[in-house]
């Protein structure tokens, strides 16, 4: 049973065309503590307000630490999320390798639903605007010590967005990164957690202060096999082919990607996940066989990438345009988001409906 206490006062509605991404939330929240011995309990919705913590608080030292990120939409009158429970599933894989106690995946569903049907009106109508929803948990022990700990905090926020990109749907340019490192196998680059987030900031700031908007990994052994992209994973379209990083543990096993992999195969192409290497990237592009470079996450959905720098020299794919396999993804993705394509793998799930 899920509680709900009301709010005093709700908060105005927002333009969400004039918003950045993530700044502004809604008036609920949902909020779960685990405490060893009895579990997950208290399950309820509140209203939106800051979270008191310890300053021993064990995620501030050790970090211990997972989210997730997934995204409602407005289908006519419908309110809909995207793949809902594998956003939910996957959560519980980032718990498994930071050894925090797994949630119930139909409780948490249920809960989810129930904060949607109460904060319906906050999902915006128009196509490419959305309300992402953010689940997350953090270790709440009081103490210094680096352990598991016995005690954890788990909360949805929500927060009505636009595009990720403030210049929309265009392609980006992309650094590849011979010199840092975010993960290596035996680590926690499959899990969704902060530390990952963290590792890739320095690197960023690098790519920016070259013009670039993100960074391209390489395996953190022989910097020669290509990961991800520091919010997304990467898909190249090679010789008519599509193909993407095999999850090797060091990647997160994005279910935009699964979608994107998914679809593809409907649409009779061939896709292969597997090693990549830089050098061999390279020698396509050389050789007019690297045709499009997309990256695919659930913020942006689809990002076109124009330009990979690599060693000082800068590939320029497809004329840095929109490539037309990003496209037809990009559009068909939101479509199904939108309600405008059919869900044949019932990716959509229908949560309540707006008066």
């Amino acid at each position: 049973m899920v509680k709900f206490v009301e709010a005093k006062t709700l908060k105005d509605k927002v333009d969400v065309s004039t918003i950045g991404f993530g700044t502004h939330f809604t008036d609920y929240m949902f909020e779960m503590t685990y405490d060893e011995g009895q579990g997950w309990h208290d399950a309820q919705i509140i209203p939106y307000e800051d979270i008191k913590v310890s300053p021993a608080n064990a995620t501030l030292h050790y970090g211990q630490a997972i989210f997730e990120g997934m995204k409602a939409f407005r289908q006519g009158k419908d309110v809909v999320i995207f793949r809902t429970k594998d956003h939910l599933n996957r959560l519980n894989n980032s718990a498994r390798i930071l050894d925090i106690p797994p949630i119930d995946v139909d409780l948490v569903y249920d809960a989810l639903h129930q904060l949607i049907t109460i904060e319906k009106d906050w999902v915006p109508a128009q196509r490419g605007q959305s309300l992402y929803i953010r689940p997350f948990i953090f270790a709440d022990d009081p103490y210094l010590g680096v352990n598991v700990a016995k005690r954890y905090k788990f909360y949805i926020i929500l927060s009505p967005v636009a595009a990720y990109y403030a210049h929309g749907f265009a392609p980006v340019k992309i650094m590849v990164e011979d010199h840092y490192v975010r993960a290596t196998k035996g680590g926690l680059g499959e899990a969704k957690t902060p530390a990952n987030y963290a590792a890739s900031l320095h690197a960023g700031l690098e790519a920016h202060k070259h013009g670039f908007d993100q960074v391209l990994w390489l395996d953190g052994i022989q910097h020669k096999y290509i990961g991800e992209v520091g919010s997304m994973n990467i898909l190249f379209k090679i010789d008519g082919k599509i193909v993407t990083p095999a999850l090797d543990g060091t990647i997160l096993n994005g279910v935009t990607r699964r979608t994107v992999l998914a679809v593809a195969r409907d649409w009779g192409m061939d896709v292969e996940e597997r090693a990549i290497s830089i050098d061999e990237l390279v020698e396509d592009y050389k050789n007019g066989k690297l045709e499009e470079v997309f990256g695919s996450g659930t913020a942006a959905v689809i990002s076109p990438v124009g330009v990979l720098g690599y060693k000082g020299e800068e590939m320029v794919i497809g004329d840095g345009k929109v490539g037309p396999f990003a496209q037809k993804m990009f559009n068909y993705i939101t479509g199904l988001q939108s309600g405008l394509e059919k869900d044949v793998h019932g990716f959509i799930d229908k949560v309540t409906s707006v008066d």
